[in-house]
Parts: C-alpha cells; sequence; structure tokens
C-alpha cells in the first residue's frame, strides 16, 4: 500500500513487519478464504457500522437483528437454540464457565465450583477459572491418541463440578475428544458440558453437510449441540467462516441456560445495564462483518471451502508422513496438523526447523512439549493454503528446512542449569533471579526478541511449567518500552 498520508504511511510500514494474513504462508493465527472480494464486503460491512454501540440493543435495533441472524444460521448447522455473538473464542469460553458457574450456584448450590478440563483443553478455560473463582481439575489424555478418556473424566466429576469441557478437536493436536460419551456421563451426574469448537465447529459442521451431499468429504464425529448431554458450544466466525477478527459464537441448549450468563444491575441512578457479554459498549462493525461475510459464502460455499480444506490437510499431512525425520504426532480430525521429530538420535529439533522455515517465509507455530505429548510444529490449514502448488512449496521448503535443521543440531540446554531452576519458587522470584533466568533463554534488555526462538523455546520447554508461566510475561513485557 503506498500513500501520502503520513500516517497511513507509518501504518503501512509498522505492518510491513508483521506475519502476512493472506497468500497460506502463515499456518496459525490468520485464516484466509482466499475468495476474492470478501475482505472489501467486510471492511465496508464494518466501516457501516463502525459507530454503531452494542451495549444497548432498544437504541440500535440493528444489533439485535444482526446477530439473530447469524445464531438462526448457526444453530441450524450445530444444534441448539440460543446464542450470543461475542469478541472472540477467548470470550466465548470465559462466558460458558461463568454461565456453568452460576448455573451451579444458583440450581444445583455449588459454592467452591469445579471445572473439570482434559489437559489439552484451551489455555482461555484456565484464564476462566483464575477470573471466576474455579477449581480446575486437570484430566490426562491417552497417550497415543491425545484424546480424553470418558472413564477418566467420569472419574474426575463430583457434587461440585460447574462444568466439563472437551474440544473438537482440541488445538494443540488436531483431534476430537469422545463428545458424545464424555456428555453422556456428564448429563447422568447433572453436570453442565461444553464443546470447545472454537476452531472446528464452522469448518466441521459444513464439512459433514459436505458428506450428506456426497461431495467426497469423510464423515464427522459426533461434536455439537445436537448430541445428548452437551449444553453449550463456542464456535468463531473469525476462523473457518473467514470473518473479520472479533467474531465468535457461543451457543446453547437453550434461552434459559444462556440467561445465566448475562449481568443486569438496575441499583444506580443511571440507565438500567443488561450485558449479555464481558464488555458493555462494544463496536457493532465486527458483528456486520461476520453478518455479511455468512451471507455472501452462504451454506453451500462453505460446504466447498470445508471439503477444499479437507483434502488440502489429507495431503499435507501424507506428504509430511514421507518427510524423514518427522511424524504426525496425531493423524488429524479436523484442519489442524502437529508435526513432531522422529528422530531416534535426538538431533532434529522442530523448534530449529521453525526457525528455518521463518527464514524461508513460512510461520509454522512451535509447540513446547507438555506431559506425554512432544514438542510439535502447528499447522493451521486454511482454504488459501488448498492448491497443490502451494502444498508442493511447503512440503519441499519443509523438507529442505528439516536438512538445514540437522545440520545446525538441536538447542542444548543444560541440565545443572534445568536442575537448580526447578528448586526455584516462582511466587518468590527476585528481580535479579528474573534476568538470570531471560538470560539464560537468550532474553536480554532492548525491548526485541531474538531472531531465532528455538533456544528461548528450549529453556522454557524445559523448565517447570509454573515457572515457564511466571517468566513469560517477563519476555513479552520487554516488548512494551513505555
Amino acid at each position: 500500500m503506498t500513500t501520502d498520508d503520513p500516517i497511513l504511511a507509518r501504518l503501512a510500514a509498522l505492518r510491513a513487519g508483521d506475519l502476512p494474513v493472506h497468500g497460506g504462508r502463515t499456518m496459525a493465527y490468520v485464516y484466509d478464504s482466499g475468495l476474492e472480494g470478501l475482505d472489501e464486503l467486510a471492511n465496508a460491512a464494518q466501516a457501516a457500522f463502525a459507530g454503531v454501540n452494542g451495549l444497548d440493543m432498544t437504541a440500535f435495533p440493528s444489533v439485535v437483528e444482526l446477530e439473530n441472524d447469524l445464531v438462526r444460521r448457526a444453530t441450524a448447522l450445530l444444534g441448539g437454540s440460543a446464542g450470543t455473538f461475542t469478541s472472540g473464542g477467548t470470550e466465548s469460553c470465559l462466558l460458558a464457565v461463568l454461565t456453568a458457574r452460576q448455573y451451579a450456584r444458583k440450581e444445583r448450590g455449588v459454592t467452591e465450583p469445579e471445572l473439570v478440563l482434559p489437559e489439552t483443553a484451551h489455555a482461555a478455560f484456565h484464564k476462566a477459572a483464575e477470573l471466576f473463582g474455579l477449581r480446575v481439575v486437570n484430566v490426562p489424555v491417552d497417550p497415543d491418541t491425545f484424546k480424553v478418556r470418558p472413564a477418566d473424566v467420569a472419574a474426575a466429576i463430583s457434587e461440585r463440578t460447574a462444568l466439563v469441557v472437551v474440544s473438537a478437536p482440541s488445538y494443540a493436536h488436531g483431534v476430537v475428544d469422545p463428545v458424545a460419551e464424555v456428555a453422556q456421563e456428564a448429563e447422568r451426574r447433572g453436570v453442565l458440558c461444553h464443546v470447545d469448537a472454537c476452531i472446528g465447529g464452522w469448518y466441521l459442521g459444513h464439512l459433514r453437510l459436505a458428506a450428506k451431499e456426497g461431495q467426497g468429504a469423510p464423515d464427522v464425529p459426533e461434536f455439537d449441540l445436537t448430541v445428548p448431554g452437551v449444553t453449550s458450544l463456542s464456535v468463531d466466525l473469525h476462523k473457518y467462516a473467514y470473518t473479520a477478527k472479533g467474531a465468535s459464537l457461543l451457543l446453547f441448549r437453550d434461552a434459559g441456560l444462556r440467561r445465566h450468563g448475562w449481568f443486569a444491575h438496575a441499583a444506580w441512578p443511571g440507565y438500567p445495564v443488561v450485558n449479555s457479554t464481558l464488555q458493555g459498549t462494544k463496536s457493532a462493525g465486527p458483528l456486520a462483518a461476520a453478518w455479511a461475510v455468512t451471507e455472501r459464502v452462504g451454506t453451500e460455499g462453505y460446504a466447498v471451502l470445508s471439503t477444499r480444506v479437507h483434502r488440502t490437510t489429507v495431503a499435507l499431512a501424507d506428504g509430511i508422513e514421507r518427510i524423514g525425520g518427522l511424524r504426525l504426532a496425531a493423524r488429524p480430525e479436523a484442519s489442524l496438523i502437529a508435526v513432531a521429530s522422529d528422530d531416534p538420535d535426538g538431533d532434529l529439533d522442530v523448534f530449529v526447523v521453525a526457525d528455518e522455515l521463518g527464514g524461508s517465509g513460512w510461520y509454522l507455530q512451535p509447540q513446547p512439549a507438555f506431559g506425554a505429548a512432544p514438542a510439535t510444529l502447528h499447522l493451521t490449514v486454511t482454504a488459501a493454503v488448498a492448491d497443490e502448488e502451494t502444498v508442493r512449496l511447503l512440503l519441499a521448503e519443509l523438507e529442505k528446512a528439516v536438512g538445514r535443521a540437522r545440520d545446525l543440531g538441536p538447542v542444548r540446554v543444560d541440565p545443572e542449569v534445568v536442575e537448580a531452576a526447578a528448586t526455584l519458587d516462582p511466587d518468590a522470584l527476585t528481580s535479579e533471579e528474573v534476568e538470570i533466568a531471560l538470560a539464560l533463554a537468550g532474553v536480554g534488555e532492548g525491548g526485541r526478541l531474538p531472531e531465532r526462538m528455538a533456544p528461548v523455546l528450549a529453556v522454557l520447554q524445559a523448565l517447570p511449567p509454573k515457572l515457564s508461566a511466571r517468566l513469560l510475561p517477563e519476555v513479552i513485557g520487554r516488548l512494551y518500552r513505555i
């Protein structure tokens, strides 16, 4: 973008240092449909509603009309009979937990609520537990499939359980938890069950439609609100509905359950307050953009895009399995691929592979090892990647990156340093200890992260998770200089 306006020129210069959002080479964080004119439509719709305040739908009835249309489209696809438009997956997950906590308090008298989570559940649920005062009960997953086992969930449910969560799919490994079995057990115990389908719901729902219409799509596991016992489901529109950022839906089995998550207040001299989300004032721009894009693409269009993504995911997964030294952590059941090292000598470091790919213009997201799960590279496959040439280029660059990573060798972390760090109390770290730990990870002063992130990730991965979590804000905090 070229412009004579110095303000816009500055923005363009800043964007030049970001990962690209189009072209399919950024395989996390962005979702590109590859369809011409869709961004322009979304931008025009967002601009038309940018000044509309979503706080009060009685003053701006257009807001509730657009939201009703989106929820109606989503429930027709995924079941349920009520929903709320939110700013993104994190807010949808937060509201699901808040709703469950309030329901457990009012309907079951639970005063010390617990949240049952597979260890693969998204971090947003841990954030919700911290914000809303729930105790997390972590459930291990099968070390081979990375799916939670229904029997383990059943053993974790107690009289204090407010909510059980399953993923469709899990972000880290792209597999779908056994939703029907877990939901059945939750229902038997009188507990709510939430499906985190933020990344997969729109894709899987339309892939299921494509399968029914004989478009060559595979059978889709049971995962949505049509499954008995599932009481809520989160699905992001700014992922596989390809809408502008800031668009998600939290769907409920009924409006009565949804009401438990709303906030209302009249005991003050101002206007009566009713909030369906964590926000009060909010622009209706993202809502209008999401509505416009879903109207333009339509059900048939999404079924076609989902089928295209499925075929590309299979092609990439098959191609990755042919690259020496790499393996799939799990066979993908949605559009996410997790790639691990298959080097028996430990000489191939996937973090180094990621750095090498970055130098070739590709971003694959590094995921540190945790529990039985190995370190992996995450690929989110979108419609923009869904052509044979892009797949060929990516696989070729990945194979070259593996060769260069072998030549460089893995990042080695001094085991004595790790042993010493394990004795530190994350809650009592001094500023000097923080500086030492960050220096070991290659993060110094200056407000910039190192160009190669493999050494940083290797150190954070080797440390106890609680210590890594203590250091992460220190790492990111250095980017903010004021």
